[in-house]
């Protein structure tokens, strides 16, 4: 009949086997990252995910998943660690991975440490239903913040102010860009061989787009209303 001691030291050697197991599979996401940031799977293959599955037999799910975890780790030195010592299991690694920023890896390894992977998998659940609700409140305080006010001083000068979401606010970044490019080339056109400076430097860098923009939006929306009165009226000459 086997002693509890016999079966002590069978869990030890399992324990001491997965720990090592757990080591070398973080030197493998180091490998992937690598390989994965200089692209040597870029050979014919759509990916690194796909390279993985074709090499070394991996479920292409699972490849995907441990490319993910690998480019994760790369800011996330605590937990690469904890799973390179073998103290967190890759389980844990990979569903801690799926909300750590550099910001909370250091109470998100505590909970790996101090939990099963079962635990940690309803953690990682709950902390992203968190976020994602955060994330809800957040466009809904930007939505609401927005605003743009155009008025005139004393002087007749013409004020603007506005505070725009982030997506629409990089649109109109682009198209004040291209308005001073237009700008500059017309200069180049008048001046033929005169050195031409480029728009001035902040804060007025903007200024001088800014009628160029209103010029081809006005231009844009003309356009619009003679092809639309255009087709109105082929409509009616049909229909009669």
């Amino acid at each position: 009949m086997e002693t509890l001691t016999d079966l002590d030291r069978l869990g030890d050697q399992i324990a001491e086997l997965s720990a090592h197991l757990d080591a070398a599979t973080a030197q493998l996401l180091d490998l992937i990252r690598e390989f994965d940031a200089r692209s040597g799977w870029n050979t014919g293959f759509r990916s690194c995910a796909a390279w993985l599955s074709w090499r070394i037999g991996l479920d292409l799910g699972a490849a995907r998943e441990r490319v993910r975890v690998a480019r994760a780790l790369g800011t996330l030195p605590r937990l690469a660690h904890a799973l390179a010592r073998g103290e967190l299991s890759y389980a844990k690694v990979r569903a801690l991975t799926r909300v750590a920023t550099p910001d909370t890896e250091e109470r998100l390894l505590a909970v790996g440490k101090a939990g099963t992977a079962e635990h940690v998998e309803r953690i990682v659940r709950g902390w992203r239903q968190v976020d994602r609700q955060a994330e809800a409140r957040q466009t809904a305080r930007r939505h609401a913040g927005r605003a743009l006010h155009v008025y005139q001083d004393e002087d007749g000068m013409v004020i603007i102010r506005g505070r725009l979401a982030p997506e629409v606010g990089a649109v109109v970044m682009k198209a004040l860009d291209a308005a001073r490019e237009t700008l500059y080339q017309r200069s180049r056109e008048t001046a033929g061989d005169t050195v031409i400076e480029d728009v001035p430097a902040e804060p007025s860098m903007w200024l001088s787009p800014l009628p160029v923009l209103a010029e081809t939006s006005y231009a844009s929306r003309v356009r619009g209303a003679e092809v639309a009165d255009v087709n109105g009226a082929g409509g009616a000459r049909r229909g009669t």
